[in-house]
């Protein structure tokens, strides 16, 4: 990529006000003024599902819900009945060690990282609960809160939801779980009513523009209004597009795929050779990408119109996500995949343009 899309130093989840107050969410006032005031009337839940898609600032709301409470432990003092935000001045020594992942009184439950990929595998074992079960064993090295962030919640084992479970359903005084999901419905329904639930919403344009301006380096406005457009409400999501030349491979391969069922065979060939190159693994997962969107998009209009010219396409996105999942795990030729691929969808197109 020929560009930086955000600052190293901050989080796509946890954007950042750059001022004394650190990590300043955008776009989730209303779920902090209700964490205030639940807090402020001492009836504070102490298990939160923080539910909603990827990017909107549940990891944010978590870690500032989590660097107050620690700053703030009594809520009967003045200055937590005068806040008016989760904002805490990050020259506090608490707010410093939750920054730096030091406090002894907040711990993080994450997916493991595969050593060989440096990703996250999308599981968290039991035996990582139980050390987090060993945790609220013990008493608050300050005398305040005991808080656990697990993030993402849809990623416990089937043990390991177990585990916790057991926990929920007697914890200990003064703690706080803030556990970040994704696809709620996929949680274990015990767990679910066994905590109080907050939907966070996707960004508005609005905020997304704020928000991109806050944590990009990008300066080019088309550029940040396009991704803010294709964001879809999430920061992490729009944060992919704030690359120039990304953006240019997008707009490829949209016109290409507009232009069906018309294929234009030489520039086909060029860009099949381009994703066999020793560094196009990236630009086929965009092309992939780009063309589910496309397939998802153009059906959805087909169906709207009330009409069912599209079918054949339909059909062969199912082939296609089926076919380009393959082709990833077995690590397969991506030039006969596209090239097929391409061919099928201009059969559907015209199939579509008959009737």
């Amino acid at each position: 990529m020929s560009k930086k899309a955000s600052k190293t130093s901050i989080s796509t989840d946890v954007l950042s006000s750059q001022d004394t107050h650190d990590h300043a969410l955008i776009g989730q006032e209303q779920i902090e003024s209700s964490f205030l005031e639940a807090y402020r009337s001492g009836r504070l839940p102490h298990a939160w599902i923080l539910a909603g898609p990827e990017g909107i600032g549940k990891a944010g709301f978590a870690l500032r819900a989590a660097r107050f409470l620690l700053c703030n432990p009594d809520h009967r003092v003045e200055r937590t009945n005068a806040a008016q935000s989760l904002d805490v001045s990050a020259n506090e020594p608490s707010a410093r060690r939750v920054n730096a992942r030091a406090h002894t009184d907040l711990f993080f439950l994450e997916s493991e990282i595969d050593g060989e990929k440096k990703t996250k595998s999308g599981s968290i074992p039991v035996e990582d609960v139980r050390k987090m079960l060993g945790f609220f064993g013990s008493t608050a090295g300050e005398g305040g809160w005991k808080i656990a962030i697990i993030d993402p919640l849809d990623d416990l084992k089937s043990s390991a939801a177990n585990a916790l479970l057991k926990m929920l359903e007697e914890p200990p005084p003064r703690s706080l779980f803030l556990m970040i999901s994704h696809n709620p419905g996929r949680l274990l329904p015990t767990i679910r009513s066994r905590c109080h639930m907050v939907r966070f919403k996707p960004l508005s344009d609005a905020d997304m523009m704020k928000a991109l301006m806050l944590v990009s380096e990008a300066d080019d406005q088309k550029l940040l209004r396009e991704a803010a457009r294709r964001g879809a409400g999430s920061i992490k999501r729009a944060l992919t597009y704030l690359d120039a030349e990304r953006m240019a491979m997008i707009h490829d391969i949209e016109s290409t795929l507009e232009s069906l069922p018309e294929l234009d065979r030489k520039h086909l060939l060029i860009m099949a050779d381009h994703f066999t190159k020793k560094d196009g693994a990236e630009s086929f997962a965009l092309f992939l990408e780009t063309v589910d969107e496309w397939m998802a998009s153009t059906c959805s209009k087909d169906a709207e119109q009330g009409h069912h010219h599209l079918s054949a396409l339909a059909d062969l996105w199912e082939k296609f996500t089926i076919n380009s999942r393959m082709t990833d795990i077995y690590n397969l030729d991506r030039r006969p995949f596209f090239i097929t691929m391409m061919n099928d969808l201009a059969d559907a197109m015209k199939v579509a343009r008959a009737l």
